[in-house]
């Protein structure tokens, strides 16, 4: 299996694909003007103590006020690459907070619709292969580090550093032991680690180096609380290109081709003090193309948009995304097999597993989710559709819990939610339909136009470009953007008019070379 990931950057966002053989798995959008908080700490105020729902509102200096449930004040909120469990709720909210308290907090899901960020008061800092938890004092490892000599070394490299005392070889250096004499209890009094899945066969150094980072990064996020006066930012995660070089990165992906040479210089940085051993893979790319046309990127992200997902057998799925949660139907179409019913519903949903894997990860939907596959009479087919299911999931970086499958045929699934979906993204409510279906923001619009007469230049003649669009979006290009057309301008080196057309939807619009 070949992986890449191709990376396109521009002044207002910046988008990145992962592709597997040739075929979309995940987009990721990150906008200058609304970068996610997941990873980022606030120094708070208690605004709201509510004892009913064991729960608080933060103030965090955002629109909204934050939420914080007591289970993610005393409990410990991972992900799914911990093998630590949860700690047993003992306390009441009141106990532990008062309105007007301040309180040192970290997003662990973005605002959602209406909802605020969700908070937790458990402190985690991620580097390339681990993550360390200051006030929890316990060593997880990666549930897919499934060796079990692979999983003690690498508890013994993080004890061993704790520690500082020397370590007794055994047989060859990866088995390592540590004098029986020291309790772990004591040892990890100065904060918990999580060793990721990257950190496999990873060297004691360059574990060390990790842990030394974050270290450092947790003393000036110390210093920087005791300093900051509530609501404030403590501690802001990377951004979206480096977050995906620390967390996407690893030894299947081919290479990493970015098409900004800004960005390119800045990863390659980044890379030299982290994953040197990835440098050879990392490109600047200069096609005439745009990069995410390669493989049909920027088709299937539109297609992304659409509820109905076209199976390759005929069959087809229907994704109703609400807020309460996602519903996925399961529809044989215009395939009716070769033998008979029974077999035409089987593969039909052995199909749509395989699809709604990956269209959980493209479309990033979070929460519950409901499936509900084509009654099958045989039971076995339904134990291999859910096998199939549980297979294709296992691929999905964020932590996805799959119910058994009813006599109905309907799958439940949760999966961890921390950023909006590529709808939420993308797309508004429409002001025409009252809520019923979603259309494209005019930013969106204008983002779209921008990136079409790029490519529109860079295949034909022209002297001076006319844009025919929506009346917002006219407004957004000659408001809010104009800076950035003006930049547009300057770069192709020809001038751009705009013209109002009253029918248009805030979607379409015409790119008229003069």
């Amino acid at each position: 299996m070949t992986e890449e990931i191709l990376i396109n950057v521009t002044p207002q966002e910046t988008r990145v694909a992962v592709v597997e053989n040739g075929v979309l798995q995940e987009v990721h959008i990150e906008r200058s003007q609304k970068r996610g908080l997941v990873g980022n700490i606030f120094k708070g105020t208690v605004s709201r103590v509510l004892p009913g729902m064991q729960a608080a509102f933060i103030d965090i200096g955002l629109e909204r006020t934050g939420f914080l449930h007591t289970t993610d004040i005393v409990g410990l909120n991972i992900d799914n690459e911990s093998e630590i469990a949860e700690v047993e709720q003992t306390q009441a909210i009141e106990s532990v907070v008062n309105e007007g308290d301040e309180i040192l907090v970290q997003v662990i899901k973005d605002p959602i619709g209406s909802k605020g960020a969700r908070l937790t008061t458990r402190l985690s800092i991620p580097s390339r292969y681990i993550v360390f938890i200051p006030d929890y004092g316990s060593i997880g490892i990666s549930q897919r580090i499934e060796d079990e000599e692979e999983r003690e070394r690498l508890r013994n490299i993080i004890l061993s550093y704790q520690t500082g005392i020397e370590k007794l070889a055994v047989g060859n250096e990866d088995n390592v032991i540590l004098h029986s004499a020291i309790r772990e209890s004591e040892i990890l009094k100065k904060g918990g680690f999580i060793v990721r899945t990257a950190a496999e066969h990873i060297s004691d150094e360059d574990i060390f180096k990790d842990i030394e980072f974050l270290r450092k990064i947790w003393e000036s996020i110390s210093v920087r609380a005791k300093n900051t006066f509530p609501p404030g930012i403590v501690y802001e995660d990377l951004p979206l290109v480096m977050r995906t070089m620390r967390d996407l990165v690893h030894s299947d992906i081919e290479k990493v081709k970015i098409d900004s040479k800004e960005t390119y210089q800045r990863v390659m940085e980044f890379s030299k003090h982290f994953i040197p051993e990835f440098l050879g893979r990392i490109e600047y790319y200069t096609g005439t193309h745009p990069i995410l046309d390669l493989y049909s990127i920027e088709d299937e992200i539109q297609r992304s948009l659409s509820k109905k997902v076209q199976l390759k057998s005929g069959g087809y799925l229907i994704i109703d995304q609400t807020e309460a949660m996602t519903t996925i139907d399961v529809n044989t179409g215009a395939f009716v097999g070769h033998r008979n019913q029974e077999e035409t519903i089987y593969k039909t949903n052995l199909e749509a597993a395989h699809t709604i894997a990956r269209q959980l990860r493209l479309r990033n939907l979070g929460g519950i989710i409901i499936i509900d596959f084509i009654d099958m009479q045989d039971s076995e087919h339904g134990r291999q559709v859910l096998r199939a299911l549980e297979k294709h999931v296992e691929k999905d970086h964020s932590k996805t819990t799959l119910s058994e499958l009813t006599s109905l045929g309907l799958v439940q699934l949760t999966r961890k939610r921390t950023r909006e979906s590529l709808e939420h993204i993308l797309c508004e409510t429409c002001p025409t339909c009252d809520g019923r279906a979603s259309i494209k923001t005019a930013e969106t619009v204008c983002y779209e136009i921008f990136r079409e007469i790029l490519r529109e230049v860079r295949q034909f003649e022209a002297n001076k470009l006319l844009v025919v669009a929506s009346q917002r979006v006219v407004d957004m290009l000659l408001d809010d953007e104009s800076t950035s057309v003006a930049e547009l301008e300057a770069f192709i080196e020809r001038p751009i008019s705009f013209q109002i057309e009253p029918l248009y939807t805030q979607e379409q619009y015409d790119i008229v070379l003069l």
